[in-house]
């Protein structure tokens, strides 16, 4: 009898053998795809099909890694860890994953039988503008680095149909247009159909009472969107860890269009689809006046309660209903207050829906959630009217009172008649209509309120959120943001990182501390040499793009002064006009006199997106611009010193800066700005520093010595002294010659002749409403400060020097060391190191 062969396996994901990552393999799915994904061949394929040719290529591989990751996180059960941020400034994927994939010489190699250059692909990949900027942009860097330590995360956020607005400059004015970024799909996503959940708006609550007796709280009557899930694979450093990043879109749901079109009335179906699906429509512009804005509040909802339906659904296939044990296996991280109504669905979802008991609940909330506050100014702290509040979210509502009820309680016990701390406490507050404040409601309902900076956290458990401070003082702690330096060195400066890596070794890219063996070749020539040459051939790139997009030409050897950041008051980009405008007037000076100044040649760079109803950041742009087409067109100082306004500020616009920048302008007035990461960014590509004592930049003077950068202005106390005991801008306009020479020509119109009252506004600010952020108390150390800026410039060789010692003390500042700590002593989450399924 004929002996049975073996049945053979059935072909499955998980024994399918891995893709290649050598070049034939990468040519071969390339080509794949042109033909089965994009339908091409090499005759009628565009540049574009040949980017989406080789993100589907990528992509592949990045998937193998993600469902192993997602199937070793099912077989090794550890905490998770949730991110849930309403802005992922992303950028660009594709670089991203050929330096964390380490395939870029293997692409680069598979593509050169096509002619096809990968820096001219990936250009072709518009950024995923979905955050207005250092909070969307810590939270990508958050999770790269998340993935590269292996920790099981997730990132949670709203996949906006429009991210941040495409900003023009017209006549020196901003121009807003809509940010098409998914005008050609993105192929570095998947569509998740399966998880769809329901959200609900307005109706009203009933209250009943069961069989048993038990008081029962429904929320009926509500309106229904439907959230459904895309999802972006985030991967480590070449660890084989791919974590997941879901974003929301908002869909309507399938009886509600079907409702009208069965009554015939089509027009009314279609005009309340577009109306649901409005909430995941466009990202809302960064201008800190949210209240009253249904929308707003609609999204922050919106993405909460789908993101923890999904986070329930993941906790329920393998603990079912032990919600006592929720604390131990998940961690919420709320970035910023935006995702705070959190903590009010979680109670409901606990309470109301799965039978927890009240008190339960509140233990099972607070032990779950974390709250990063991103913001010392008061004026930021995210407010909601209680009526809008109450009419959108009534039974959030509800249940808001009801914890605040029993904290204003608490509060009373420990603090027995102290009525003021009561009121300052509250989740309500009463002053002029009643509004939920949504700190207050992040504080109560969460283990863990960090500082994202040693001295923001200071002021926070100082003044801002003194009382609670006081009350639980172990609830306050400091997590120093930092920042990735896969993307912010490697990917982003290839010249400067070889140079790196071919004397200290690659180990810096996942343990950034190693750079400090860089500092002995702060004293070593030939290393400066080599060091300047990349500086050098890095600025030669952006001059070559400012005078493609700007039509201007700078000198590569000019000093290249960078201030690239969100506008606004607090970060003084104005301060740093008024200094080109006395840099311009010496340079006149001299021009007619025939006497030498000695000012070092410079090309002062700006960039950065104003809110669009913010006038006044809008207004200093303009000034901006005023003054660049003056000085850029006086024959009289040639070349000495230029003015550029970059549009469209971008991660990758970034990517072009930071490698080419010599200063770094971190000027806010101090105790503003909660950290900073641009001022990391720029030091770790070897730019100087010049900056106030404020945010990061303390600990970044403590970790490269303040020998090595450029500090002035008036501290923290000091701002804080002159609110207490008087400030008279006008003293420092009066006594100070050039400050009024330079005010005195903006006011008077000499760069707005057309319109001599244009920039009135600015002047009068300054003068007339207090100078607010005291730009006129630091306008003459800052000269004095820049006057030591040119000093160093014109020895190139010290100059070189400090730069190494800059690059060698970042080390602290990787997002790396700030996700440990937080794991560590926030999260209690553990590595999960990736078991591959299948290695082929």
């Amino acid at each position: 009898m004929a002996k049975k062969s073996p049945q053979k396996k059935a072909l499955t994901p998980s024994n399918n053998p891995h893709k290649g990552m050598d070049a034939d393999s990468l040519l071969t799915s390339f080509v794949n795809h042109l033909e089965y994904s994009q339908a091409k061949d090499e005759y009628s394929a565009t540049a574009l099909d040949h980017y989406k040719a080789l993100a589907l290529t990528l992509r592949d591989l990045l998937f193998e890694r993600w469902i192993d990751t997602m199937q070793t996180y099912y077989k090794k059960p550890s905490k998770r860890v949730y991110y849930l941020s309403l802005e992922f400034l992303i950028g660009r994927t594709m670089d991203n994953a050929l330096i964390n994939l380490g395939v870029r010489e293997e692409v680069e190699k598979a593509l050169a039988p096509w002619k096809l250059s990968l820096g001219d692909l990936e250009e072709l990949e518009f950024d995923a503008g979905l955050g207005n900027g250092g909070l969307g942009r810590l939270a990508a860097c958050f999770l790269d680095s998340l993935a590269t330590l292996a920790i099981p995360a997730y990132g949670y956020g709203i996949r906006y149909e429009y991210g941040i607005f495409f900003q023009r400059i017209r006549n020196g004015e901003q121009v807003e247009t809509p940010d098409p970024w998914l005008r050609y799909g993105n192929p570095w996503e998947i569509e998740r159909p399966e998880f769809l959940y329901p959200v609900h708006f307005y109706g009203q609550v009933r209250q009943s009472s069961d069989e048993q007796g038990r008081s029962r709280t429904e929320w009926v009557d509500t309106q229904e969107v439907m959230a459904m899930a895309y999802d972006t694979p985030v991967p480590g450093f070449r660890n084989d860890t791919v974590n997941n990043m879901r974003l929301w879109a908002a869909k309507s749901t399938r009886d509600f269009e079907l409702n009208y079109f069965n009554h015939g009335d089509y027009e009314r179906a279609v005009a309340d689809k577009v109306i649901t699906e409005t909430i995941s429509k466009v990202l809302y512009p960064n201008d800190n006046v949210f209240e009253g804005k249904e929308l707003r509040l609609k999204q922050e909802y919106f993405f909460v309660s789908a993101t923890l339906q999904d986070i329930v659904r993941r906790f329920q296939k393998i603990h079912g209903t032990a919600f006592d044990r929720l604390p131990r296996e998940v961690a919420i991280q709320l970035n910023d207050t935006h995702p705070a109504i959190g903590i009010a669905e979680l109670m409901r979802i606990l309470v109301d829906l799965e039978d927890v008991p009240w008190a339960d609940a509140w233990d099972i909330t607070g032990r779950t959630f974390a709250y990063t506050n991103h913001t010392v100014l008061p004026e930021a702290l995210e407010k909601w009217p209680v009526d809008l509040f109450g009419r959108v979210l009534p039974r959030h509502l509800q249940i808001i009172f009801r914890i605040n009820q029993e904290f204003m309680e608490e509060v009373g016990r420990r603090y027995p008649g102290d009525f003021d701390r009561m009121r300052r406490m509250s989740i309500i507050e009463e002053e002029h209509g009643k509004k939920i404040r949504m700190a207050n409601l992040a504080i109560l309902g969460s283990h863990s309120v960090n500082g994202v900076s040693a001295l923001h956290t200071e002021i926070i458990k100082r003044d801002l959120f003194r009382d609670f401070h006081e009350m639980w003082p172990g609830k306050f702690n400091n997590k120093t943001n930092g920042i990735t330096p896969r993307r912010w060195l490697k990917a982003c400066n290839p010249l400067l990182s070889t140079l790196i890596t071919g004397k200290i070794g690659e180990q810096w890219v996942t343990d950034l501390d190693e750079l400090r063996k860089l500092r002995p070749l702060a004293e070593n020539a030939p290393f400066r040499k080599e060091w300047r040459r990349v500086k050098r051939a890095n600025k030669e790139k952006l001059a070559d793009y400012i005078l493609q997009n700007n039509s201007l030409v700078v000198d590569a050897d000019s000093l290249f002064d960078c201030q690239v950041k969100r506008i606004h008051e607090y970060k003084r980009q104005l301060m740093n006009v008024l200094h080109v405008i006395h840099l311009y007037n010496r340079l006149r000076d001299e021009a007619r006199s025939g006497a030498d100044t000695g000012i070092v040649p410079r090309t002062v760079i700006f960039s950065g997106k104003a809110a669009p109803g913010y006038h006044m950041a809008k207004l200093i742009i303009r000034l901006i611009n005023a003054v660049a087409e003056v000085v850029n067109n006086d024959e009289s100082i040639g070349r000495a010193l230029r003015v550029v306004f970059l549009a469209n500020y971008s991660v990758s616009l970034a990517e072009k800066l930071m490698p080419a920048a010599d200063l770094s302008e971190q000027i806010s007035t101090a105790g503003t700005e909660a950290s900073g990461t641009g001022n990391m960014k720029f030091s770790l590509n070897g730019a100087l520093t010049i900056g106030t004592l404020d945010g990061a930049n303390v600990e970044i003077v403590e970790e490269v010595g303040r020998e090595n950068v450029f500090i002035f202005g008036l501290t923290t106390e000091e701002v804080e002294a002159t609110w207490r005991d008087g400030y008279d801008p006008r003293r420092c306009y009066e006594s100070d010659g050039d400050l009024k020479r330079v005010l005195d020509m903006i006011s008077s119109g000499h760069f707005s002749p057309d319109d001599p009252g244009r920039f009135q506004p600015i002047t009068d600010a300054l003068l007339h409403r207090g100078d607010t952020y005291r730009l006129l108390a630091d306008f003459r150390p800052y000269l004095e400060a820049q006057e030591a800026v040119e000093r160093l410039y014109r020895d190139q060789e010290e100059w070189s020097r400090v730069s190494i010692l800059n690059v060698a003390g970042m080390g602290k500042f990787s997002s790396d060391r700030t996700i440990r700590q937080y794991a560590e002593e926030i999260w209690e989450a553990s590595p999960v190191p990736v078991m591959r399924s299948n290695s082929g």
